[in-house]
């Protein structure tokens, strides 16, 4: 019995869009991650039908499917890493919140800069400032 080709590579095409749709809409970062895996696993299952419908003799299919079975582990390993990092230092895993990576604004430096630009400002400016 002979599988059609059809079959795993309409799989890996659902596979890859319910991953996508998870990297676009999940705001959990360790949602994001578990999509981007989905999505190499659509990858992996089109390697292995492929290589199985062409009969390679080498497996090329099979053994670049290893080698990004390993570089997802890796991948894995590092995200959850720098999540518990993060979720540490802030709080919250929210992909949103974590857009702005710079330090909470409450600090004396974050102000230095405005005080910069007004001191830049022409004395005319200034009393159009404090007249309005």
């Amino acid at each position: 019995m002979h599988l059609h080709l059809a079959y795993p590579a309409v799989l890996a095409v659902l596979l890859f869009c319910v991953g996508l749709y998870g990297v676009l809409a999940r705001r959990n970062a360790i949602l994001v991650l578990m999509s981007v895996e989905l999505m190499l696993n659509a990858v992996n299952l089109n390697l292995v039908a492929f290589d199985v419908w062409l009969r390679d003799a080498l497996h090329a299919g099979q053994a670049l499917t290893l080698f990004t079975i390993a570089i997802a582990a890796a991948e894995i390993g590092i995200g959850l890493a720098i999540v518990l990092a993060v979720y540490r230092n802030r709080g919250t895993s929210a992909v949103d919140d974590l857009r702005d990576t710079a330090e909470p604004t409450g600090s004396d430096e974050s102000q230095e800069p405005q005080q910069a630009a007004q001191a830049t400002q022409s004395p005319q400016s200034q009393k159009t400032e404090a007249t309005a």
